[in-house]
């Protein structure tokens, strides 16, 4: 076995304290004072709708003393609120005054102009070098929404049950992973070690397009063309590896209906599963070390993402947040949207202050004066090392931005290799199905 290191090596270590380091000079110039009181907003009330559960009613307190804004937050799963959104916009009907701007919707948002720009309340210029990931929320110099967070394709792995089954470095390319999960297998640590959730959702196709980018290639070119066809591509090779996975069990049979979180909180949380490959930001300490729904607390690490013949890129899957077109309540939505980006909430958010204000799966600060906080707190197990990954191996999804018609990609996508996993058809037929819905979408 080649030589290998794990997540806290002394290498990976230094690199992700002296980004840490570095983030700390933007920390005093990011952070914003407290928004002070309008009389304009003093007294109304904002219908908020996000796909997280509403921050601490202590903390939601103090944006309503400091503004006179009071806050209705609606917490919706992230499918569901994508059909309000959509239902609301196309009736031309009040929804909310804030919600989700995904990354992957900002092509559509665009187009369909579903969002009021917000570049009259926040100059992009001035953006760019406190917003790792604002490019996923800029089209033709329109903001359509701003970054809520942070967010990261990684690959995380149960580091207790790697060292039982005698495998004692981190896997730093695709085939020593694959023979580690095999060990893992055939030893009976576990089952089934590899958690891939194969229902068909937005999950399943982040997970081919992560795969896809550690395999050395993109699954779209830069003017929307499939780049996944030919048998040797990486997109191709991605989504064979993903099925033989499924089919040779080092998937169990029970993901064929698992979405992302379903397989993060009842397999990876419970130590059913030994690594998820796309995995996203900030889930161990929103997810797998918080005691009361875990029992792999401090098992979990991060690790480099294996690819071809090293670390691979992260794709970044941010979400945003914006006004839709029919707000009600525009300047007080203003006002909530530049509160939830102050760098100490931001931090908060993610558990700079303690689980006290920590927003549940809240991955990573939006801003660099956020994750600076984060990564200097000490209270974060691994903040420090996916603050090296945003900084140096962070990459967007699409060159050129997601295409207004992603849905209907995604579709396609997630449709056909859920069908391919469950033996309905093959790989080819599947990447053959994609790729004729790409034509006629991009035609």
């Amino acid at each position: 076995m080649s030589k290998r290191t794990w997540t806290n090596s002394t290498a990976f270590k230094t690199a992700a304290t002296a980004v840490a380091a570095s983030l700390v000079l933007f920390g005093s110039t990011a952070s914003a004072s407290p928004t002070p009181r309008h009389a304009s907003v003093s007294g109304v009330t904002i219908n908020v709708a996000i796909a997280y559960p509403a921050p601490p009613k202590a903390m939601l307190a103090k944006f309503t003393s400091q503004t006179g804004v009071k806050v209705n937050w609606s917490y919706l799963q992230w499918d569901d609120l994508q059909t309000k959104i959509a239902a609301a916009a196309e009736a031309d009907t009040y929804f909310a005054d804030v919600t989700d701007v995904d990354w992957s919707k900002v092509g559509e948002y665009y187009v369909t102009k579903w969002f009021l720009p917000l570049n009259q309340y926040f100059k992009v210029s001035s953006l760019t070098s406190q917003y790792p990931q604002l490019s996923s929320f800029v089209r033709n110099g329109t903001l359509v929404g701003m970054p809520m967070d942070v967010s990261l394709l990684v690959t995380t792995i149960n580091e207790k049950l790697f060292r039982k089954a005698g495998i004692t470095s981190m896997p730093t390319t695709l085939d020593q992973y694959t023979k580690d999960l095999q060990t893992l297998k055939s030893k009976g640590i576990v089952a089934h070690p590899l958690d891939i959730p194969f229902a068909a959702a937005e999950g399943l196709s982040t997970y081919w397009y992560e795969l896809t980018a550690a395999m050395g290639g993109q699954v779209l070119s830069a003017s929307y063309k499939p780049l996944f066809t030919a048998p040797s591509s990486a997109g191709y090779k991605a989504m064979a590896w993903m099925v033989n996975a499924y089919k040779t069990g080092l998937v169990a049979k029970a993901n064929l209906d698992y979405e992302d979180y379903q397989g993060f909180e009842t397999q990876m949380a419970h130590g059913l599963v030994a690594s998820v490959f796309s995995d996203y930001s900030g889930d161990i300490g929103t997810v797998y070390d918080v005691a009361s729904q875990s029992s792999v607390v401090g098992d979990v690490t991060y690790s480099a993402t294996p690819g071809i013949s090293g670390a691979a890129p992260n794709l970044g899957n941010p979400d945003g947040i914006g006004i839709p077109r029919s707000a009600e309540h525009v300047q007080a939505a203003v006002e909530f949207i530049k509160w939830m980006e102050e760098p100490a909430n931001q931090a908060a958010f993610a558990g700079a202050a303690g689980p006290k204000n920590v927003i549940s799966t809240f991955p990573l600060p939006s801003n660099r004066g956020g994750l600076s906080l984060l990564a200097s707190s000490g209270k974060v197990p691994g903040a420090a090392d996916l603050v090296n990954l945003v900084e140096n191996h962070g990459r967007a999804v699409f060159p050129a931005g997601a295409p207004p018609w992603y849905p209907n990609f995604s579709n396609a996508v997630y449709t056909n290799l859920h069908s391919a996993a469950a033996g309905q058809e093959s790989v080819a037929g599947a990447i053959s199905a994609i790729a004729s819905e790409v034509n006629s979408l991009n035609s």
